[in-house]
């Protein structure tokens, strides 16, 4: 086992190469698989390490989308969508998009912890095999989904030692003692197993029934006890049984006498933490946990090291704070003992509030230098924001509560590529709230700007035409900007009146962020009535507004524009290139892969109108694979110009020399447009490294090399919180806990 200076554990995966060869065989012969077993049994770990050796057999890629920290049936396409870096803008449902974007590709999507949303597990699985014929799927689940040719297999214990054995090389042979030694080694980088306590291990393992959760809690223990204790104890507190885990009969006793002896080693306040932080739907950092748990920095501090040092809690470490989270199982064993303690209603109030101060505090800070912590706080947060809008919108006179978290900050959202989430919570809402609720004319108006963005102009009006009647003063510039923006993409007059009303109201407020957009509309609007003097000025006070504050979002905007209405309405094409290529190295910085692809449309009109026309077909090549990466399109705001543009460079060159560069620019990485020099991979290898896939395996070199998640997502071009996922991903099927074990690993994988 290796292991490195700084005392972290660099485990392998204790393998289990008979099963993995019949899940290989169980996907070559049908197109659902569903690996079932009770919780903790490596149902994870094993889809993991057979998908990662899969990635060659489909070229499509290889996508895990993980639902253990979803709680609402509604999500699982959305989840997915997030896992293959969708964006939602254009006029389909998440699932509608997952089933275009699959559809033409030879793709292995894994779907893992399906259990407890089993409807919406099914249904999606549904339809993607209905509608994508080269897809095939591979779930995790405690039951099946219960699908015509769904094929089951029952994930076995670890083997476990015979009774026996008597030498550390005969208990050695079996796959749980490894896992224990394994693991163990990881805490007390001393321990083996020996002729001295080869015989303890062997009970220990044969009384946890191989199941790797109970395995690894039980080594957890090993600094502060003996094999000899560890087993005593757990056989002492066999008779400590409960209900409420939906387990088999066998396993539910082996992980309940587990769960038990755990929290019996728990210190009061641990326990009061543990079953508090159950609340908790992903990752959390220590100060939800302080204000969840009601203690003080230090008490919390403690008894999270406290739990991480018994293996409750995992620690996640990022890329300023550090994270925590809990494995789903222990979740449950902790709301179980959370409900029984009467605080549930008040823990959860607690946990609802915390994330409404951190949506507040990302609205104080997104137009500024923090708006970039705010939005990877947010999407840290993402999972929890969901619990904690779940939670207002069942609970009565709680869901004006819900709506102000998601109006808060919609950029958030938007920037996610989570437009139609954002709309399903808007819409939900203002479903719960009473009439005449404060915030209702607000809500309604972002909801009208929200459908607008999927060109769900109907529906946009019936929202725009609900916020007038409600006669808020307070929505005014709200309902101004929705209808603004409705009226632009209708082509209707007076667009440009409301975006000024928009401007001058805010502006009258001091609220410059919200100023940004309609400012946005009206300076495009000028420009297509033909005042471009009237744009530029508009335009460039944009732009002067965001570099004053420190802003990058509104300020590639506000270029944009600047750009296009240069280049679209008769102005200086250089000028207009200058703001267009400045937009585009705003979001490869950022990773906004959308707003990069409208971008690059636009160079492209560069190149056309300079009748480069060879460019301009490369440059169009390169901005379908940025669409088709967000599965988008330009949509109604540019098509006029974009297929003006295309039409006319097609023709120019005529279908087989416009194919030809099309296809060269396709192959193209979009810094390339920019004429940067892309950065070599480390040490120029592109092997794959197992377990690990393609893509998960140049993020663990980048890694290696000493980049960041924002260079990282740069360099690749993808979405940051991709970057994350994919890391999370590497995280588990290493267990690795820091960036530093990972680069150490890469280090001794790729030889010099």
């Amino acid at each position: 086992m290796k292991r490195v200076a700084d005392g972290g554990p660099l485990t392998s995966y204790v393998g289990r190469a008979e099963d993995e060869n019949e899940v290989r065989r169980l996907l070559g012969v049908g197109r659902l698989v569903t690996l079932t077993g009770a919780g903790g049994a490596g149902k994870t770990r094993l889809a993991a390490q057979v998908a990662s050796s899969l990635t060659r057999a489909f070229p499509g890629g290889v996508t895990v989308a993980g639902l253990g920290e979803l709680r609402d049936e509604r999500l699982v396409a959305r989840a997915v969508a997030d896992s293959l870096g969708l964006h939602d803008t254009a006029a389909r449902t998440d699932l509608e998009a997952v089933a275009s974007y699959l559809r033409p590709r030879r793709s292995l999507l894994v779907l893992d912890n399906c259990e407890h949303l089993l409807t919406g597990s099914a249904e999606l699985v549904t339809t993607l095999l209905r509608d994508c014929p080269d897809l095939v799927l591979l779930a995790t689940s405690r039951c099946s989904l219960g699908i015509a040719g769904e094929q089951v297999f029952t994930i076995p214990s670890l083997s476990l030692p015979s009774e026996e054995a008597r030498t550390p090389r005969e208990a050695l042979a079996s796959g749980a003692v490894r896992l224990f030694a394994e693991r163990a080694g990881s805490v007390l980088p001393s321990f083996e197993v020996t002729e001295d306590n080869v015989a303890d291990v062997v009970r220990l393992c044969r009384r946890l029934d191989g199941l790797p959760l109970a395995i690894e809690l039980a080594a957890a223990r090993i600094r502060v006890l003996s094999p000899s204790q560890i087993a005593d104890r757990v056989e002492r507190n066999s008779a400590v049984l409960a209900t409420g885990l939906r387990l088999p009969v066998e396993r539910h006793r082996t992980l309940r006498v587990t769960l038990d002896w755990s929290h019996s080693l728990c210190t009061a306040t641990e326990r009061t933490v543990w079953a508090r932080c159950s609340v908790f739907a992903g990752q959390f950092d220590l100060s939800a946990a302080e204000d969840v748990c009601g203690l003080s920095e230090a008490a919390a501090l403690d008894a999270i090291d406290g739990l991480v040092d018994k293996s409750v809690l995992i620690r996640v470490d990022g890329t300023d704070r550090v994270h925590y989270r809990m494995l789903r199982l222990l979740r449950e064993y902790g709301a179980q003992r959370l409900s029984d303690s009467g605080d549930e209603l008040a823990v959860a109030r607690k946990h609802r509030d915390h994330y409404a101060r951190l949506v507040e505090q990302a609205s104080g800070s997104w137009f500024g230098p923090g708006q970039d912590e705010a939005y990877e706080r947010l999407t840290a947060a993402h999972a929890d924001l969901r619990e904690a809008l779940s939670w207002s919108l069942r609970t009565p006179e709680e869901s004006p509560v819900a709506l102000e978290m998601v109006v808060g900050v919609i950029e958030y959202w938007l920037a996610r590529g989570a437009a139609w989430e954002a709309r399903d919570w808007i819409d939900r809402a203002l479903a719960a709230m009473p009439p005449d609720s404060a915030g209702r004319a607000r809500g309604l108006a972002i909801a009208s700007l929200c459908a607008a963005l999927h060109a769900d102009l109907p529906r946009a009006r019936e929202r725009s035409a609900a916020a007038e009647a409600i006669e808020d003063d307070d929505a005014a510039p709200y309902v101004a900007h929705a209808r603004a923006f409705v009226m632009m993409l209708s082509t209707e007059p007076n667009s440009l009146t409301h975006a000024a009303k928009a401007v001058r109201i805010f502006g009258e407020r001091g609220d410059v962020r919200r100023q940004m957009h309609p400012m946005f509309l009206q300076g495009v609007a000028l420009a297509y009535r033909g005042d471009l003097p009237g744009a530029r000025a508009l335009l460039g006070s944009m732009r002067s507004l965001c570099e004053e504050a420190g802003e990058y979002r509104y300020r590639s905007m506000a270029l944009f524009g600047s750009g296009v209405a240069e280049v679209g309405f008769g102005g200086d094409l250089d000028e207009g290139e200058r703001f267009i290529r400045a937009a585009l190295e705003i979001d490869l910085r950022t990773s906004d892969v959308l707003s990069a692809a409208y971008r690059v449309d636009g160079l492209a009109w560069v190149a056309a109108r300079r009748e480069d026309w060879v460019r301009a077909a490369e440059l169009f090549g390169t901005a379908a694979t940025l669409w088709e990466r967000c599965n988008a399109e330009p949509d109604v705001a540019v098509s006029a110009t974009h297929r003006a543009f295309h039409e006319a460079t097609r023709k120019a060159l005529g279908e087989k020399k416009f194919d030809a560069a099309f296809a060269e620019g396709r192959r193209r990485n979009p810094h390339e447009v920019l004429h940067t020099r892309p950065v070599a991979a480390p040490d120029g290898e592109q092997r794959v490294l197992p377990p690990l896939t393609q893509r998960e395996t140049e993020i663990a070199r980048l890694v290696a090399a000493g980049l960041g998640n924002r260079e990282i997502a740069t360099r690749l071009v993808i979405a940051r919180r991709t970057v994350e996922t994919h890391l999370q991903h590497i995280s588990h099927k290493l267990d690795f806990t820091n960036r530093t074990q990972l680069a150490v690993w890469v280090a001794g994988q790729d030889p010099l």
